[in-house]
């Protein structure tokens, strides 16, 4: 199960129990963050692509503790995550509306097939 997100101006694609490094917040290690700006969602057989959001869906992390760069590197400081969930409810990317790989929507009003 994966999803593609968006925060500060960058696209994650991010997995349950997956370490991931953002920019930094200031937050305590055990705070969860919602992100709920979700692009795509797949479990591996079920894709599902926003338009340009997915509906109903988003990924929770817990943060785990951040890391200051004193060298002046850059980025200079960064905020770690453990992704917990993926999807918007208690089953995870299952409730995140999803449909057969390759099937596709129907055309919209106004729009044509091609």
């Amino acid at each position: 199960m994966y999803a593609i997100i968006v925060d500060g101006g960058h696209q994650y694609k991010v997995e349950e129990g997956q370490s991931l490094e953002i920019d930094f917040r200031e937050v305590e290690p055990g705070t969860e963050i919602t992100f709920d700006r979700v692009l795509a969602v797949s479990d591996g057989e079920n894709f599902r692509l926003g338009q340009p959001l997915v509906a109903g869906a988003k990924v929770t992390a817990k943060v785990v503790g951040e890391t200051i760069d004193e060298a002046g590197n850059h980025p200079p400081a960064v905020a770690r995550l453990r992704l917990e969930r993926v999807g918007n409810g208690e089953h995870g990317i299952r409730d995140a509306e999803l449909r057969p790989r390759g099937a596709r929507s129907r055309p919209g009003p106004g729009r044509r097939s091609r």
